[in-house]
């Protein structure tokens, strides 16, 4: 058994890295061409006694590091601790992963008696619509927002879906909102080299008359954004196994997340037409009243409110 065993091992001897090359199956006929006999079960536990068992990839070898990388990820924990010392709002956004809405397998299981009967291909021209959901976390209350729409993943949606945010009233308030410190990545509806997304934030900082400081995650390291592991990662385990057949079942099961450290989700639909590739000229970015941080200046920029412009348009 050993002797086969080593004939179909790959890797690198000098480390832990082999493999076997061949399956259960396909080592038993070999065995059993030398005269044992042993049933694929027999020489699956075999091998587990030997350290071997089934593995899949794991993606853990970074190949588009940033050589500024760790300095931005020590940035944005200075940031967040002068912003909780001082009162000031925290959030983390992004865009989960678009849905589409129909009669549609959804990964994972669920505890049920029966299985549920989805259709057996997944075509956007069966759908009731595809799903754009823009999440808000807000760090220092561990409290979750959704806004689910169906237009365009854009600028404009992103902020609007912050704005609703912002304006809602069951929302845990800030000692101090004068500013607010948004965590996002580098790509996407809210990508640092976006123009539309930076315009927003002006329209938005005019408004309300705010300073909003925007810090985004280097390319690459979207995983380390909060949001993903303390509210898009348990909305995905609450809906796992269910068909999303519409917005409204949707939206009630990212309302029906929570988790045993008290994290409370709240979700709505945000209707609205969001046409994509909107255009910013140059005229309009000299406007604004932004300026970028020392550190990773291409990252790390703050949008004064313009006292002569005080309208949202």
């Amino acid at each position: 058994m050993s002797e086969a065993i080593e004939a179909e091992t790959a890797g690198d001897p000098c480390s832990q890295s082999k493999w076997v090359r061949q399956s259960l199956r396909q080592l038993q006929a070999k065995l059993a061409s030398v005269g044992v006999l042993l049933s694929h079960v027999s020489i699956g536990r075999l091998l587990k006694q030997q350290g071997y068992s089934l593995k899949a990839n794991r993606k853990s070898v970074a190949t588009t590091q940033h050589p500024q990388r760790d300095l931005q990820f020590r940035y944005i924990r200075r940031v967040q601790q002068r912003f909780r010392q001082a009162g000031h709002p925290i959030i983390s956004v992004d865009t989960k992963k678009k849905e589409l809405i129909g009669n549609f397998k959804n990964a994972g299981r669920s505890w049920r008696k029966r299985a549920e009967r989805v259709n057996d291909h997944e075509f956007r021209q069966d759908a009731l619509a595809k799903a754009v959901p823009y999440g808000i976390y807000d760090i220092v209350h561990n409290e979750g927002y959704v806004y689910v729409g169906t237009s365009g993943d854009t600028a404009t949606f992103a902020v609007d879906a912050i704005e609703q945010w912002w304006n809602r009233q069951d929302r845990i308030h800030f000692a101090d909102e004068r500013k607010l410190l948004i965590l996002c990545d580098a790509g996407g509806s809210n990508g640092y080299r976006l123009r539309n997304w930076k315009l927003q934030w002006q329209l938005f900082a005019d408004y309300y008359g705010i300073e909003v400081m925007v810090c985004h995650y280097p390319s690459g390291a979207s995983k380390w954004n909060p949001i993903e592991h303390r509210l898009f990662s348990f909305i995905s385990l609450n809906w796992a196994g269910q068909p999303l057949r519409s917005l409204n079942q949707m939206t009630a099961l990212i309302r029906g997340t929570s988790t045993q450290s008290g994290l409370r989700v709240k979700a709505s639909q945000l209707k609205g037409d969001y046409p994509t590739k909107v255009k910013v000229s140059d005229e309009q970015m000299a406007t604004l009243h932004l300026t970028s941080r020392r550190i990773c200046p291409q990252w790390n920029y703050v949008l004064h409110p313009r006292t002569w412009n005080t309208e949202k348009t």
